[in-house]
């Protein structure tokens, strides 16, 4: 029944939230952008792609016949170049490690809670 009021000016009455309430929900907000900015971090993504590819293209490197590597005039490509893709990613997750990405400020217009 309170979805749905008998009269319609009860439905344009806007609520009221009191300061306390906004600052919560913005702080809970921005929680959650830190966090998916911090999963989503295209270091992470590009690291993690690079890992796996690298892996992959390693062990074809390792277990490349003569054949291809004559084929590539005497060079183990796809081992050097699993190796550099190896390099390339650990590179990627170890610079999200050692620089995480730093917590969004509070925005200038609102003051910060005091419990």
């Amino acid at each position: 029944m309170t979805e749905h009021p008998e009269h319609p000016e009860q439905a344009r009455r806007p609520q009221h939230y009191t300061e306390h309430d906004v600052l919560r929900e913005v702080s809970e907000l921005e929680t959650k952008s830190a966090t998916a900015a911090r999963i989503f971090d295209l270091r992470r993504i590009i690291g993690g792609l690079f890992v796996v590819y690298g892996v992959i293209v390693t062990i074809t490197g390792i277990t490349d016949s003569q054949a291809a590597i004559d084929k590539a005039q005497g060079v183990n490509i796809n081992l050097w170049t699993g190796i550099a893709m190896l390099l390339l990613g650990v590179f990627f997750l170890a610079w999200l490690k050692l620089r995480p990405t730093p917590p969004p400020l509070p925005p200038e217009g609102l003051p910060e809670e005091k419990e």
